[in-house]
């Protein structure tokens, strides 16, 4: 019996290997629901090839015109809902059996959180929601009975080299170390006199990845790999000083485990995000991903670098934020969605966005992040302060 599932951000680059990868396992898999944003041109596109149940578009004012859209067509059965409500609604659904939640930035907590409560099979994209809410997201987890699978291709990676019957949020004593991969992004060997100058269009150049613009920004500043680790602290239950970021060019490595007895697991592939896609919705088992097969002659060889905290601040940041803990990692990541798309807007520097960050998170004391109410009220004020300094720095 085929399983439905629940796309939230279904336009994005995530949404769109999701579909492909469900397309081929028709029996396995039902679309019940697809949510985008503003995209809604794409969005008709993908309710016409895989007829879904629901639609929710997230911006009102283009929820209206697309609702209207779909009426005039031959998909008028599908029900179309609005705003956030309609995300989270969507995500609760009883014909839902998985959801996957790939909704970039902050905008994603909310719909997640409702899928993990409701005891759905949550295939998390967005770390953003996990590193705002921390153990309030992990305790909804255990509460519901939910499973929490990582889409992210690192912690995918560590997940799979965990011990069989492995769940996420628990200690496994066997591990000693995860050695978490990046690829250094665009900006790995760029001089440091240069990175001031260097513009949004090279900022989302990402050599190996095709993400979006704000995913693509995280990975030349590294701050996705501060954000990533700060996740896989809570997926894997693991201190910060025993995960150990490592630079790997040719993106083939994914993540590594290190086990007390000294291996070392490794999980590798050609760098295509529909192999941990395909992992998640058919685990335990596997099926094909359309992905072809890694040529290990043709890679050849593979290279390892510590990252430089002086090139990429942002990584600090993140081991501060989560040494740190409570809500000091929400400041960080609200902090850092403001400086990214004050940096795509043109109004500060690239290297600007770490000092952003920086000042926001001076502003704010690390208090427990004990209740959604707390996490909610720290990502807002994180925010108004990273505007407050953006236009500062702007004037």
């Amino acid at each position: 019996m085929s399983k439905g599932i629940c796309i939230l951000g279904a336009t994005g680059s995530i949404g769109v290997s999701t579909l492909d990868v469900v397309a081929r396992h028709p029996d396995a898999y039902r679309v019940v629901a697809l949510t985008a944003h503003r995209n809604t041109d794409a969005l008709f596109e993908q309710c016409l090839a895989h007829r879904p149940d629901y639609a929710v578009v997230s911006d009102a004012d283009k929820a209206a015109e697309f609702a209207a859209r779909i009426a005039q067509s031959p998909l008028a059965g599908i029900k179309v809902l609005a705003g956030a409500e309609g995300l989270s609604q969507v995500a609760v659904l009883p014909e839902v059996d998985a959801v996957m939640a790939a909704i970039v930035g902050g905008a994603g907590l909310l719909p997640t959180l409702a899928a993990a409560q409701a005891g759905k099979t949550v295939l998390l994209a967005n770390k953003e929601a996990l590193v705002m809410s921390g153990q309030v997201f992990l305790e909804a987890v255990r509460a519901s009975g939910a499973v929490l699978l990582p889409i992210d291709s690192e912690h995918n990676a560590i997940f799979q080299c965990m011990p069989a019957g492995y769940a996420t949020g628990t200690p496994a004593t066997a591990a000693r170390r995860i050695l978490l991969t990046a690829s250094g992004g665009p900006f790995r060997q760029t001089p440091l006199t240069e990175l001031p100058h260097v513009t949004p269009a090279q900022a989302i150049a990402h050599p190996k990845w095709d993400m979006g613009k704000k995913i693509s920004v995280d990975s030349a500043t590294m701050m996705n790999k501060g954000l990533e680790l700060i996740e896989a602290c809570l997926l894997f239950s693991m201190p910060p000083e025993a995960i150990q970021v490592v630079i790997h060019p040719q993106s083939i490595i994914h993540s590594m485990v290190d086990y007390v007895d000294g291996s070392v697991l490794a999980q590798m592939g050609n760098p295509d995000m529909r192999t941990p896609i395909a992992h998640a919705l058919a685990w335990p088992a596997r099926f094909d991903s359309g992905v072809a097969p890694l040529d290990i002659f043709k890679v050849a060889r593979m290279d390892f670098e510590r990252p430089d905290l002086e090139r990429f601040p942002c990584l600090g940041l993140a081991v501060e934020a989560v040494s740190a803990g409570g809500l000091m990692p929400a400041v960080l990541n609200a902090a850092n969605e403001i400086a990214v798309q004050a940096f795509l807007d043109e109004k500060i520097r690239f290297t600007d966005i770490a000092r952003v960050i920086a000042a926001s998170m001076r502003e704010f004391t690390p208090l427990p992040a004990d209740s959604l109410a707390a996490v909610l009220q720290a990502d807002a004020e994180a925010r108004a302060a990273a505007e407050r300094i953006v236009n500062g720095m702007a004037a």
